[in-house]
């Protein structure tokens, strides 16, 4: 199989339609399996899927296990060459899959890969291309972990230099945003699974970064692009909200602060990552 969709909900049923319906029309023509996994949902999402969507596979959870565990729950159970982790309130076209897989195929040294993301109203999301936000910044620079995300632009110099032409460049970046993930699984085979203490944040920087310890790339990919509803159904601000995201940060700096990662450049003996790269 060439391509495994995990898909985590918890009472998101009416997102879930419009994701799942462009889902199922942009695998039309490719070897593929979707599976949601349900963290206990309160409010229709099982009937929903059970009625408008009998070939999805559904695993349902007996409590909220949270994200990364639930989509570990995924991982294993997908058959496919390429794993596509993808949040519920995403609207996917209908050639996105398709493009994203022949650029995979065609780098093999790619672990990772996403695309542009763009809002409802059609803004650009930079969370697409850099990974990640301001705050995941600022907690790399204080601890002085940016100096391993070279290809993230943390500094001054390097954001005056980022001008709007790179929202359209094919770029190797650090961390793949997990709201549109595509992950090889011969990869995740060396990486090991999500890390489940990152339970709703973080786990996408967390395996973005593992993809590069262990030799692979992670790659911007805007030669096609989603819809992203996140910003504007997440609650911005909630004491859930704070703990799980500022509690990631938190996980990720105790993992990696006290132990030097070293980074694998084939035929480079160096731990910092080489120049930036772009294709046009």
């Amino acid at each position: 199989m060439k391509l495994s969709v995990i898909i985590v909900n918890y009472n998101m049923c009416a997102s879930l339609k419009q994701a799942l319906s462009t889902l199922v029309r942009a695998c039309k023509f490719i070897d593929s399996e979707i599976v949601v996994i349900d963290d206990a949902s309160t409010d229709r999402s099982l009937q929903m899927l059970e009625s408008d969507f009998p070939e999805v596979e559904v695993i349902r959870n007996d409590k909220n296990i949270g994200i990364a565990a639930s989509r570990n729950v995924g991982i294993e159970k997908a058959t496919g060459e390429y794993v596509l982790m993808v949040s519920p309130d995403i609207i996917t076209g209908k050639k996105t899959l398709e493009s994203i897989i022949e650029f995979m195929d065609s780098h093999p040294e790619a672990g990772a890969a996403g695309v542009r993301m763009l809002t409802p109203r059609g803004d650009f999301l930079k969370q697409s291309r850099t990974g990640f936000v301001r705050p995941w910044g600022t907690l790399l620079k204080l601890t002085g972990l940016a100096k391993y995300f070279t290809k993230s632009r943390l500094y001054k110099y390097e954001l005056d230099a980022w001008d709007d032409e790179d929202d359209f460049a094919t770029t190797e970046v650090d961390v793949v945003n997990g709201s549109f993930m595509m992950l090889r699984k011969s990869a995740l085979q060396e990486t090991g699974l999500l890390d489940e203490r990152f339970t709703s944040y973080g786990h996408d920087i967390d395996i973005s970064f593992r993809m590069r310890l262990a030799g692979y790339k992670n790659y911007y990919y805007p030669r096609t692009y989603i819809l992203n509803f996140s910003n504007s159904l997440n609650p911005k601000i909630s004491w859930k909200h704070i703990r799980d995201f500022y509690g990631a940060m938190i996980i990720f700096a105790t993992k990696y602060l006290f132990k030097v990662p070293e980074i694998k450049i084939p035929g480079i003996p160096q731990v910092f990552a080489p120049t930036y790269e772009v294709e046009r």
